[in-house]
This record gives C-alpha cells, structure tokens and sequence, in this order.
C-alpha cells in the first residue's frame, strides 16, 4: 500500500472523526471533502449519470432562494429541500449531469 500512503501525504489529507459510518470525511477548510460507499443497489454497468461515486457537497446562504431560482429556470433538482444536520439542503443537476448538493449549515 505504498501508493495510498504517498497520495495521502502529498494531498495532506487528515480523516476527521466525525464522519459517518459509510463514509471518509477530511478535516478541510473551508470546503468538506468526503468519500462515500456507493448507495445500496447502485449498478455501475448501467448508471449513465457523471460523477457516480463523487459527492459534490457545498456551502452557501439563502439556500431555499438558490432552489426556488433554479427550479424556476427549469434546472433539475434532483432532491428536494430538506432541514438535516447540515441545514436546509438539497441536490441539483448541474448541466453536464453532475449532482451538486448545496447546505447552508458551516
């Protein structure tokens, strides 16, 4: 495992204990990075979506205003809003098929 060891000490990445069971979450800021476990019953032979496996997580205010604006222009939205442990939260679409998820928690 020599690779993984040098990756990880070239990206000065540090795992944060507060990650949740099913995934990686390092200690950066001001952006979170994190790796997940691929959702049960995900096939990756037959998923066409981009990104599969990456989770674009951002912060930003007035997140509900940023929804109401993309959905108004016909963006999708792939999860609506939702109040969770990192505030009001949802995932769009961006236009090459990338999920994005925006939180207004810190």
């Amino acid at each position: 495992m020599r690779h993984r060891h040098a990756e990880r000490a070239q990206l000065r990445l540090v795992r944060s204990p507060a990650g949740p069971p099913h995934a990686v979450v390092f200690e950066t800021v001001p952006i979170a990075f994190a790796l997940r476990d691929l959702v049960p019953g995900t096939d990756l032979a037959s998923v066409a979506q981009p990104g599969i496996g990456a989770a674009i997580w951002l912060h930003a205010t007035d997140v509900q205003a940023i929804h109401d604006a993309l959905a108004a222009d016909g963006h999708p939205i792939t999860s609506a809003p939702i109040d969770g442990p990192f505030g009001r939260t949802f995932t769009f679409a961006d236009p090459d098929g990338y999920r994005i998820t925006l939180h207004d928690r810190a």
